[in-house]
């Protein structure tokens, strides 16, 4: 068992978790969140019950809101289960961002060269494009890390700006460049290529149902799978599991790969299910919610499901808050990072105890 001394206490990983001790801490850390926050607008000069009023009325208060706050929800739930896929390995993916991206354009580039094919075909190669895509950035990484022992960390941060870079060239007065726009973005998609909405008169698209299907195969995969136990054991000890005789290379370049076309998916939708155009600033910060979805989901997907569908209300939520309150709406953004914050000290406070040190004198 793990411990490390600290004046005079110790600290030290529980035998076990107690699952009313962590619905305790969780339920102590909600209300801790919510004080801080509360505290938080007050000091923006609002009325915090107000401002919470508006928040879930705006993330819940109608069928539309429901359905906006899924369609917030979509792009976050694939980014957690990219995440959670490779942080379950150990592999500390931080590029979903520049995966997102990438998804999208290769979305946009297998989609735009199909013409007038009929919709079935062009949202498939919207799927494939965009799985492809965020494939080949995440595995690049991964043979990065397993062939050359480059840090995982630093190849896909840095490739998230190579990425994004990338986009803009083709945007800015590039090939992709919409006609007399001054703007960086492409023409509108076709008709037939956009996703299908799931409900009328709202925004609610395929991408969600498909982000749910996404959900309930990783959940298989990692429990029922001969990959997802390997995935798993890497997780707890990678030399044991190299001794077993799997190919750990291999592994690390299938698990980011998988990873990374999880998380293109969700560029992708994003692209043809809301904006119907390629433009760089709508798909900027995805990937980095992801990982604090993934880390809020217990890297759990159904766990991912329920914080990006939480996270959902509160972005959908902001407008209607900054309206009736007086809120900024960027200050949700704060918010999610109090909420992250306090559940990572619930966690903390299951998963470990302090012991005092008993001197011998």
């Amino acid at each position: 068992m793990a411990t490390t001394a600290i004046m005079g206490y110790r600290v030290e990983r529980r035998s076990t978790r107690s699952p009313l001790a962590w619905a305790l801490a969780l339920i102590l850390a909600g209300a801790c969140a919510l004080l801080v926050c509360a505290g938080l607008f007050i000091a923006a000069g609002a009325d915090p019950w107000q401002a919470f009023a508006a928040l879930l009325k705006g993330g819940l208060g109608s069928k539309r809101a429901i359905a906006e706050t899924m369609v917030k929800a979509t792009p976050l739930i694939l980014t957690g289960l990219a995440c959670t896929i490779a942080f379950r390995a150990r592999l500390w993916n931080i590029g979903a961002e520049g995966q997102v991206f990438a998804g999208a354009m290769f979305a946009y580039w297998c989609q735009s060269t199909l013409g007038d094919a009929p919709a079935p075909i062009q949202i498939a190669a919207v799927i494939v494009g965009a799985l492809i895509g965020g494939a080949l950035l995440g595995g690049l990484a991964g043979i990065l890390k397993a062939r050359f022992q480059v840090d995982e960390v630093i190849s896909t941060v840095m490739l998230n700006y190579i990425i994004v870079y990338a986009l803009s060239l083709l945007l800015q007065n590039g090939p992709w460049t919409e006609a007399g726009s001054f703007f960086e973005q492409t023409a509108m998609v076709p008709d037939a290529a956009q996703l299908p909405i799931l409900l009328a008169k709202t925004r609610l698209h395929l991408g969600f149902l498909f982000a749910l299907i996404v959900a309930a195969f990783v959940h298989v995969m990692l429990l029922r799978s001969s990959l997802g136990y390997e995935i798993r054991a890497a997780g707890s000890n990678l030399r044991a599991l190299e001794f077993q005789g799997v190919k750990i290379t291999r592994l690390i370049i299938v698990v980011m790969a998988i990873s990374g076309a999880v998380a293109g998916l969700a560029g992708a939708f994003e692209v043809y299910g809301v904006q119907h155009r390629l433009k760089s600033g709508t798909l900027g910060g995805l990937g980095y919610t992801g990982i604090i979805i993934a880390i809020l989901g217990q890297l759990r997907p159904m766990g991912v499901v329920a914080a990006a569908l939480v996270f959902g209300v509160l972005l959908n939520g902001a407008t209607l808050m900054q309206i009736k309150s007086g809120v900024p709406s960027a200050l949700i953004y704060a918010v999610e990072a109090i909420i992250l914050m306090f559940f990572l000290i619930a966690w903390a406070a299951s998963e470990f105890r302090l012991r005092r040190l008993h001197h011998v004198g």
